[in-house]
């Protein structure tokens, strides 16, 4: 990990709230709390603020800088407690643009109450500072020796929703330079836009037919940080979608080879590329995904789409996605071939409300029923795994959707960062209206916003696959490296 190990996401719809609190009219100085939830990455510690605890009459001063009453502070901590909880202090700079560095008073009022944060959370008390421009800034204090407490600040605050907005200390994350190879893109949406976009740190999950073009997009337009996970390996029937692969390449990690053509391919002065050959549903995976701003689904498979689903929800983690539905007819000809690309964040349908996956297969994949080809053989030809198969042309034109996705996600253009759940159908060159839904409402993950590891749900496990024994029946076991060997 190239950046400071800690890191902030707040609600968009909270971050309104608090806006409008902090930044008031009379440009004063105001303050208030918050609680926040863990999660817990590889190498980035994130508090995912999910509740404000505003004053009540009487609680905070409002002087030109403000301060809180003693009343305050244990209510806001004893609420924290109760809920096995983090508290966080915000407060307001409204003269201020950018991200914000502390004055000694400033420094004073959160360190001499970080013991006591501590004490009654086990969790570092955090510090946020909102600019009038409403540019975010936040660290951590953390307890390094009985009594003490240090400053760690974030390399990122994440304004997470219906867009993505980002504030960066350059000190920790440094804004790129443009390179000549970037001249016209930068000329497209500007040097800011592009100093912002391309920190962003993105996680690109399947390295497969669209994983491989997306990570051509991203690498080509100047993005300097990614990471890719694939577990797979290149094989001989690959090369007719793999953009990134040739015959010399079978039989190695398609992570590893992705990164080295990435790497020969990148615009960026600096690009760093950390390959992680396990899956999402992992432990090691899911971790390495929660060190991410953004991620990309490309799988194919409901169990990795669920974990996808859980990020994007519980830990604040845009996901884009997409997929490609390919079926014949009796004679063999092509009859359909659809796909379809969509963003899961907060205020937008989910995966599974999208129909992305389907959770009754999901436990069907921890069990290994899904590499059982006796099992597959049994679906219907028109069931979503028979229908999974692709071709090149159609991987294109997935990867262009997802990537497109991503871009209004982070640059709004003119206020429209949504640009609706899209789909195309080949056959008869239809382009659906773009579906701006919500979850239903007895889904499970709007309940989960900004829970992070605290969501209460195990979703990881081990990788199965299914070996054939000398019965002739089919008997599933752990993966290990002997298996593969």
């Amino acid at each position: 990990m190239s950046r400071a190990a800690y890191s902030v996401a707040i609600p968009e719809q909270l971050a309104g709230v608090a806006r409008a609190h902090l930044l008031r009219r009379d440009r004063q100085e105001d303050l208030c709390f918050a609680l926040w939830r863990p999660s817990t990455g590889r190498s980035r510690s994130t508090a995912l603020i999910y509740k404000l605890v505003l004053p009540e009459e009487g609680e905070r001063n409002v002087h030109g800088n403000a301060s809180f009453e003693p009343a305050y502070f244990e209510r806001a901590i004893t609420e924290a407690a109760a809920n096995g909880a983090g508290l966080a202090l915000m407060h307001s700079h409204p003269r201020g643009r950018g991200w914000q560095g502390m004055s000694l008073d400033d420094v004073r009022a959160e360190q001499g109450y970080a013991g006591a944060v501590f004490g009654a959370t086990r969790k570092p008390f955090v510090g946020l500072t909102i600019a009038g421009d409403t540019s975010w800034s936040g660290r951590f204090w953390v307890r390094t020796a009985p009594r003490t407490y240090a400053r760690h600040n974030c390399a990122t605050v994440r304004v997470v929703g219906n867009r993505l907005k980002v504030t960066y200390l350059d000190e920790l994350a440094p804004p790129p330079v443009a390179t000549a190879e970037q001249i016209r893109t930068v000329s497209a949406w500007g040097a800011e836009a592009q100093r912002d976009i391309a920190r962003l740190r993105v996680g690109l999950i399947g390295s497969g037919s669209v994983g491989g073009l997306v990570g051509d997009a991203i690498a080509r337009s100047g993005f300097e940080d990614m990471m890719l996970m694939d577990f797979d390996f290149i094989e001989i029937h690959n090369l007719d979608r793999l953009s990134y692969a040739t015959r010399d390449d079978v039989g190695q990690l398609k992570v590893d080879v992705q990164a080295t053509h990435l790497s020969a391919r990148a615009t960026a002065e600096t690009f760093r590329v950390e390959t992680v050959p396990c899956a999402v549903f992992e432990e090691e995976g899911f971790r390495a995904a929660l060190d991410c701003d953004i991620l990309f689904s490309c799988v194919d498979r409901p169990w990795g789409r669920y974990i996808l689903n859980l990020i994007a929800y519980a830990h604040l983690i845009p996901v884009i996605d997409g997929g490609i539905a390919v079926r014949c007819n009796k004679h063999g000809k092509l009859a359909a071939a659809d796909w379809k690309a969509h963003t899961a964040t907060l205020g937008r349908p989910c995966l599974q409300c999208l129909g992305q996956f389907d959770p009754g297969l999901v436990q069907a994949e921890r069990e290994g029923l899904l590499d059982d080809p006796t099992y597959i053989s049994g679906l219907s030809n028109d069931h979503p795994l028979k229908m999974r198969e692709n071709v090149f042309a159609f991987s294109m034109a997935c990867a262009s959707m997802q990537t497109l996705q991503m871009l209004a996600l982070t640059l709004d253009p003119l206020g429209q960062p949504n640009p609706g759940a899209q789909l195309y159908h080949f056959v008869g060159n239809i382009t659906e209206p773009p579906a701006f839904d919500h979850c239903h409402v007895e889904c499970q993950f709007p309940s989960l916003v900004a829970l992070g590891d605290d969501c209460g749900i195990q979703a990881t496990g081990a990788r199965k696959q299914f070996l054939g024994n000398d019965s002739g029946t089919v008997s599933c076991s752990e993966e290990v490296a002997e298996i593969q060997e």
